[in-house]
């Protein structure tokens, strides 16, 4: 049973262009299902987390970043009474419009595509359900419902001016409501790439001989965490050790976002989805002395991992790859696949042609995995990375 500040499939606002209704699934499972049979979907499993995919096989990929993600919105969600399909569908949905590399990538892409209405992977996403994937034969992108398209757009919270073209042009579409918050779904389903990284970059960061548990255990939550497990378990094996540990961090997190909601959803008592929407500020959050520690246990990360000698230096390597590529094939956009040309020829027509003719390159260049971006590097460059 719903709660009736959830989102409930049946009073959904639809999709942009109309459909039958499944025998069999409700609107938001059919978006969930729309988004796991995509291309870009399939993509991201070569496609960075933190480690460029081809560094080891026991690293997280976007894939499987997401996939953790899902299964944490789900939980959450469930326990809150919320839609469980569409946290779900918005999680699974929310990485769609990484580009090759990660967070590398998509400054790179920031700062070439800045003259022609610049670019971020929310608004990626949203270009991607809505005109990249060209599967059906009633319409392009996956016509996913209003919920899902509003929770991509804005499960990070309001999108305010100036937006990128990719955002205003989806929101030209159909008004996605940018300046109110997300349903409490896509709220559900931002706590939870939280949490997923939290937990897992700590896991990759130790396998990766970064940092060790003597360091982790300097840090707030994480050290308790130790305390406890050596304490139930003493002379455990280090690997389960350090297992044991980290899923109890997991687990704090998590029964902190389900505590901080239960308790402001008592005392707001929001009557529909809309209400959610039109709060001051979000409705599932972690507690404010939560939130200080894994402030700091972020810092650490940035620090000890994201800014490590060793990942510093690959950023720079396969930034030179994107930034090699993009004007590549802004002036000889030919060599593209042919099933790009039509775009091209369509670009070139257009008023601001240089412009559009940037951003099929981007399409283009931010849907490439890893390992293809450097394969194709090699092979119209002649350079290795």
């Amino acid at each position: 049973m719903l709660k009736p500040y959830a989102c409930q499939p049946e009073a959904s606002r639809g999709r942009l262009y109309g459909e039958s209704v499944s025998t069999f699934r409700s609107p938001f499972q059919r978006d969930r299902d729309r988004i796991i049979h995509s291309s870009a979907f399939r993509r991201l499993k070569h496609k960075t987390q933190v480690f460029v995919e081809h560094e080891g096989d026991y690293y997280r990929t976007r894939l499987t970043h997401t996939i953790e993600v899902a299964q944490v919105a789900r939980t959450i969600a469930g326990t809150l009474g919320l839609n469980t399909d569409l946290a779900e569908a918005v999680a699974l949905a929310h990485d769609l419009g990484h580009p090759p590399f990660g967070h590398t990538g998509e400054d790179a892409l920031a700062v070439l595509m800045a003259p022609y209405g610049g670019f971020d992977h929310n608004a990626q996403a949203l270009r991607i359900v809505t005109r990249l994937e060209r599967h059906y034969a009633g319409f392009d992108g996956l016509n996913l419902t209003w919920e899902t398209l509003e929770g991509i757009a804005k499960h990070n919270g309001p999108v305010l001016p100036p937006l990128s073209y990719a955002m205003a042009e989806v929101n030209a579409m159909w008004d996605l409501e940018l300046a109110t918050n997300a349903s409490a779904e896509a709220q559900v389903a931002a706590v939870a790439d939280d949490v997923a990284y939290n937990h897992h970059d700590l896991h990759d960061g130790l396998r990766a001989g970064l940092f060790n548990e003597a360091d982790l255990c300097e840090l707030p939550v994480i050290g308790e965490c130790f305390e406890v497990v050596d304490r139930l378990h003493p002379d455990l094996e280090p690997m389960r050790r350090r297992h044991e540990a980290l899923r109890r961090v997991f687990g704090v997190m998590v029964e902190d976002v389900i505590a901080v909601a239960e308790n402001r959803l008592t005392a707001l008592v929001p009557e529909t989805a809309d209400d959610i929407r039109g709060m001051d500020g979000p409705i599932i959050r972690f507690s404010k002395p939560l939130y200080q520690n894994l402030k700091a246990i972020k810092g650490f990360l940035f620090t000890r991992m994201y800014r490590a000698p060793s990942v510093v230096e690959e950023r720079q390597r396969v930034t030179g790859v994107v930034n090699a590529l993009f004007p590549l094939f802004l002036d000889r956009p030919e060599l593209l696949p042919e099933d790009w040309h039509a775009d091209i020829a369509k670009a070139r027509a257009a008023d601001n042609s240089r412009t559009e003719l940037a951003r099929v390159v981007l399409d283009y260049v931010a849907g490439m995995t890893d390992r293809f971006a450097i394969q194709e590097h090699g092979r119209l460059l002649g350079a290795e990375v």
